[in-house]
């Protein structure tokens, strides 16, 4: 499992994010779409190492990039509470402008990387075609009322200056026992990327997650004007998001609607896997995804 070197734009701020832009062919004159890869909390864009390949054979050209703090991004550490949905989805915009790119046939976001993709679409209409929308809650707990989940973990990785304790916790809720026994390989190669992650960039990433401005639900209606097809995709034993995703597909539908559309937004449901379904659900979710992909 070879890792791909990445390139490097410096964005407003100074702070400089990784990313790698791939293709069947990147010398080509005529190139194919693209599509755009979002991560989850705590893993670079190499989580996505077996999926690639499948994208590439299907002619897509495959941005990857790592948000604030993880792989080789740069993160201030003086400024990591202030990081926002807002703020992680204009770091992208500023990627694309570099790179002078107009159009993503699409955007495919796992966990905050479909979080970042609901509100990067809502706030650049047009410019994302289809958007598969993986494994993410719609809000922040506290908007919700809830307990925060996140200040535990941020307070006990600034404790220990590292996040191995984190990871171990991370891989326990994301994948199965069972799932860990019989893939011994596979979860030392997640554990080994999401080692490369800087703990302020994991603070950062969770900063926008506590936020009460975290909170999805009043974008679902732009999107019927944003994109042109959405899907939904989650692991079966992925806690209470099966539950989640279904009340979320539901709000992005009537969105559609009120925008004259005709098309489902479907709700796609990978059996046997759990929060970052690409991994341990590889094969059903390739199949799911590209077909959507390409219809």
């Amino acid at each position: 499992m070879g890792l791909s070197n990445p390139s490097l734009t410096t964005l407003r701020d100074g702070r400089q994010l990784s990313y790698h832009l791939s293709g069947p062919d990147q010398s080509a004159s005529t190139k194919g779409p693209i599509i755009l890869l979002s991560n989850s909390l705590c893993t670079p864009y190499h989580m996505w190492h077996h999926f690639v390949p499948r994208l590439h054979e299907l002619n897509f050209q495959v941005l990857q990039y790592n948000q604030i703090g993880h792989g080789e991004s740069t993160v201030d550490p003086s400024t990591v509470d202030d990081t926002t949905f807002d703020t992680l989805a204009d770091d992208v915009k500023q990627l694309l402008d570099s790179l002078k790119i107009q159009k993503l046939h699409a955007w495919v976001g796992i966990s905050m990387g479909a979080a970042t993709g609901i509100v990067f679409c809502a706030q650049n209409p047009g410019l994302v075609e289809r958007l598969v929308i993986c494994d993410t809650i719609s809000c922040s707990p506290s908007a919700l009322g809830a307990g925060d989940p996140f200040g535990p973990r941020v307070d006990a990785a600034r404790s220990a200056g590292n996040l191995e304790a984190t990871i171990e916790q991370t891989l326990a809720r994301w994948f199965w026992e069972d799932w860990r026994k019989s893939h011994g390989e596979e979860l030392h190669w997640m554990r080994s990327l999401m080692s490369k992650t800087k703990v302020e960039g994991f603070v950062a990433c969770c900063a926008a997650l506590r936020k009460m401005s975290f909170d999805l639900r009043p974008l679902f209606g732009k999107l019927g004007t944003s994109v042109d097809e959405i899907l939904l995709v989650v692991g079966e034993l992925d806690a209470d998001l099966p539950q989640t995703m279904a009340i979320m597909r539901d709000g992005i539908q009537q969105g559609f609607e009120a925008a004259g559309k005709t098309d489902e937004v479907r709700l796609a449901i990978i059996k046997g896997a759990g929060h970052v379904s690409v991994v341990d659900g590889l094969e059903e979710y390739a199949s799911v995804v590209t077909s959507f992909l390409t219809k």
